[in-house]
């Protein structure tokens, strides 16, 4: 299943829950089933057995132009991101690979659609773009086998590590937080795709351009710590929800590491894909 939420383009207040249908995408509302999607993601196999049977019925749908897409998730309990998980990243760094997982977070609250506009920050002038694969909880996990993990994803989706390399590299003694956790920088969406329709999240192609230009492109076959591993070994540090995300890396080409460094201005657009899950497109205002 693709699942997304969205408002009504005729109606910007009505809020809806969906499932996309089709190579056009039209949207079957299951609002009436569960409101938002945390709550079809936290309610486990009984809530996606009766969103099934709904869609089984062959009830009406929406044409996707007469909606506008929201985060495919929100609300939820944690946003975790792993920095340096891409060899060819970390190659381009001239770093040391990591022995151990780089963590750090962004707040609930940054999370916006994949479509929302990315305001530029007054306090940085060192905007950066990167790619990322997410990985949507599914159910709570606490101490868990690297070979029981897979058993936890609920799906993927794709998003926008939006960061303040100034805040991030340069101040607030070295704590990554506050240039990873502005407002609106992590975009979401277009939508979560369920982990039956990803055969293997370890070979996902993923690039992001920049007015077009191709800054990103790699393959998630690049990722030092894989998923299975990310989540058992964050699962014994603190207890993932249904939910939560989990934002795998960026590979090589920010603007940080360009010889001259490149940084987002007003009037830039950011494209980040990721095969079989979608694209996103974030216009810097």
């Amino acid at each position: 299943m693709r699942v997304v939420q969205f408002h009504r383009k005729d109606s910007p207040h009505v809020f809806g829950t969906g499932i996309e249908i089709g190579e056009d995408r039209k949207i079957v509302d299951i609002s009436h089933i569960c409101s938002t999607s945390l709550e079809l993601v936290a309610g486990g196999e009984t809530m996606s057995s009766l969103v099934q049977g709904y869609l089984d019925q062959g009830p009406p749908s929406i044409p996707s132009e007469s909606v506008e897409l929201d985060a495919p998730i929100t609300k939820m309990d944690k946003v975790i991101c792993i920095g340096m998980n891409y060899k060819d990243h970390v190659e381009e760094q001239n770093a040391a690979m990591p022995v151990e997982p780089i963590v750090f977070n962004k707040f609930p609250s940054c999370v916006v659609s994949g479509n929302a506009p990315l305001p530029h920050p007054l306090a940085t002038k060192k905007l950066d773009w990167e790619v990322e694969l997410a990985v949507v909880v599914g159910k709570k996990a606490s101490n868990v086998a690297i070979e029981d993990a897979m058993k936890f994803v609920y799906g993927y989706t794709v998003a926008h590590d939006v960061s303040a390399r100034d805040w991030q590299l340069e101040r607030n003694g070295g704590q990554w937080l506050m240039g990873k956790a502005m407002d609106s920088f992590c975009p979401l969406g277009p939508s979560i795709v369920t982990a039956d329709e990803i055969t293997n999240p370890d070979d996902l192609k993923l690039s992001c351009t920049v007015n077009g230009q191709v800054k990103q492109n790699s393959n998630t076959e690049q990722l030092i710590f894989k998923i299975p591993f990310l989540i058992s070994w964050i699962s014994k540090l603190c207890t993932l929800l249904p939910g939560d995300i989990i934002l795998t890396g960026t590979p090589p080409g920010v603007g940080a590491f360009m010889k001259p460094p490149q940084w987002l201005k007003p009037g830039d657009e950011v494209k980040c894909c990721i095969q079989h899950i979608g694209s996103i497109t974030n216009k810097v205002v």
